[in-house]
């Protein structure tokens, strides 16, 4: 009887892995690292070319879009610098736009971001969504409200310099959101456990720092640890990373190593990723910090596994389990062995351009996307750099093309500033049932 329970919870999980697998639902994908297993993907493309459909959108983002099955969720602004936000759902089929949801008004503009940057998350059968303005609502996927918070009203200001732009990170029954902020504000920065079903806080719990200045602001999505059959979540922000039990919020351990120097400008903006049983925690460029999993307490010298002084500001990094790829917003290109941090090749260069977009790996292809031309560029995942192409959909950003590529069932998502681009073809069969 046990056995064939366990049998039947075994068929389940693989069940599920599967339907996830061929979805985008949360920000880094399936895997929360940037990675799909999808293959046959496309390598060229223009506006004739590999295309199977576009669909305008009213303003830039740095949201990316949220697939599953049939739907593609996408937070957008009504507006540029001003407006609302909204929850689009867009039929991939149809493709067109079957419903559409208020979520906030208050969109500005803060630095290179509006408020509709944070990415929406998704089981399958409901959908979240926060904005920089602080609202977070639930949907299912009719449309239908399920309930609906507002952060800064809870809790007070999202005190960040550029306005909020962490995406929530789904995990079992719950939403776990992040507010690491300083620049705006002297309110702690804390950490967020919320029901998905009920909207309910479960706990909250705070996040103290030394960091001065603007150091304490994080626009970091929180990553998720999974160690000797226990799950972490993982924050970087304020000099340190940290380590929280899901179940109580409290912070297991702590490594003050990602501002050695006691800089007032280190905010970070490239978030965590674990890659071959490490967390890989980048920083204001330097250091990018590996760390070993399974400490407690302050582990800022016991954990550190190696250390990179020419890690990426702005796009997050993206690992094959063997090798580390680091795409700088400046086009430069580093590899890195992953469990040793010795460089593989580097520094090599993308086309010129601003990069914001954070890399994409699939089909043992990266693709990295140029904020000002929309070029993404693929380069072959591996030991030598060699690029494959470079794509254009002669659609130029204005101001800026800032969200991550989204990979699903032989298609890729591609936001731009004005259109949300699908290049591919859905393969047959690949169709997923809730």
């Amino acid at each position: 009887m046990r056995r064939g329970v366990l049998t039947a919870a075994c068929l389940a999980t693989i069940a599920s892995a599967t339907l996830v697998a061929g979805n985008w639902p949360q920000w880094r994908g399936p895997s929360l690292d940037g990675v799909s297993t999808d293959t046959g993907l496309p390598t060229t493309w223009s506006p004739t070319e590999n295309v199977a459909w576009k669909l305008p959108l009213p303003a830039f983002s740095g949201s990316t879009p949220i697939i599953w099955d049939d739907l593609v969720f996408l937070n957008v602004a009504t507006e540029r610098a001003t407006g609302e936000i909204h929850l689009w759902a867009v039929d991939r089929n149809k493709q067109d736009v079957v419903w559409k949801r208020p979520l906030s008004g208050g969109n500005r503009i803060g630095n290179k971001q509006n408020m509709s940057s944070p990415s929406p998350v998704t089981d399958g059968e409901h959908v979240w969504v926060m904005t920089g303005t602080g609202v977070l609502k639930a949907f299912d996927f009719s449309g239908k409200e399920l309930w609906s918070r507002d952060i800064q009203k809870d809790y007070g200001e999202l005190g960040l310099q550029f306005g909020y732009a962490s995406s929530p990170l789904l995990h079992d029954d719950s939403l776990f959101v992040q507010v690491l902020h300083g620049m705006q504000t002297d309110d702690p920065s804390y950490l967020l456990r919320i029901d998905t079903m009920t909207g309910r806080t479960v706990w909250r719990t705070e996040r103290p720092t030394d960091a001065q200045i603007e150091s304490p602001d994080s626009y970091t999505t929180p990553a998720l640890l999974q160690h000797d059959g226990k799950a972490e979540i993982v924050t970087t922000g304020g000099n340190v990373i940290t380590g929280h039990d899901p179940e109580t919020g409290q912070e297991v351990w702590r490594a003050d190593v990602l501002n050695p120097t006691d800089e007032t400008n280190y905010r970070i903006i490239s978030s965590p990723v674990i890659a071959a049983g490490l967390i890989i925690a980048p920083s204001r460029v330097k250091p990018l910090v590996a760390l070993r999993p399974g400490g407690a307490g302050d582990v800022s010298t016991s954990h550190v596994a190696w250390t990179f002084d020419r890690g990426p500001d702005v796009p997050s990094p993206v690992s094959d389990g063997k090798y580390l790829y680091l795409v700088r917003e400046t086009g430069i290109v580093f590899c890195l062995d992953v469990k040793t941090g010795d460089v593989v090749y580097g520094p090599e260069r993308l086309p010129s351009d601003f990069y914001s977009a954070s890399p994409v790996l699939a089909d043992g292809k990266i693709y990295a996307t140029g904020e000002s031309t929309g070029v993404t560029t693929v380069f072959r995942a591996g030991p030598k750099f060699e690029v494959l192409a470079s794509n254009s959909f002669d659609d130029p950003c204005a101001p800026y093309c800032l969200s991550s590529i989204a990979v699903s069932q032989g298609q890729l998502f591609i936001r731009t500033d004005a259109n949300l681009w699908v290049v591919g073809s859905r393969r047959e069969g690949d169709e997923v049932t809730r």
